[in-house]
């Protein structure tokens, strides 16, 4: 039952109880006050919900002027993927790996040489494969 259920049932409850007139007025109140704050949680949801679609929008026109390519997380756990330029083997790497600036491919044996710059590291965020 959600809160506007439970609350609908509380005022039933309270209007099918033999309650003098002096406590129904407490209940009611207290019943009042609990409507308000329903209410008030029901504005904040909403204002959440217009809050996260006007971020998700700036996310978008972020990634639009800076293109996916630029952003860097400098995460040591973070992998990237390439393929090797002789022969087409999908290759992963980690960043430990680009620092050191290339492999040889597992499938073919040719040297992958990597060019990484990171912009947050003073530098470029490149992947480049020669």
């Amino acid at each position: 039952m959600n809160t506007v259920e439970s609350l609908g049932y509380l005022k039933g409850l309270l209007d099918g109880l033999d309650v003098d007139k002096k406590d129904a007025k407490v209940y009611k109140a207290i019943v009042d006050v609990l409507e308000n704050l329903t209410k008030d949680v029901d504005d904040v949801y909403e204002e959440l919900d217009s809050l996260e679609e006007q971020v998700d929008m700036m996310d978008e026109d972020l990634s639009e002027l800076l293109g996916e390519d630029d952003f860097c997380s400098c995460d040591d756990e973070e992998e990237y993927e390439t393929e090797c330029p002789e022969c087409g083997t999908p290759i992963t790497v980690d960043y430990e790996t680009l620092e050191e600036g290339g492999i040889n491919c597992p499938n073919c044996g040719e040297y992958l040489e990597f060019d990484f710059d990171c912009e947050c590291c003073d530098g470029e965020h490149d992947e480049e494969e020669e």
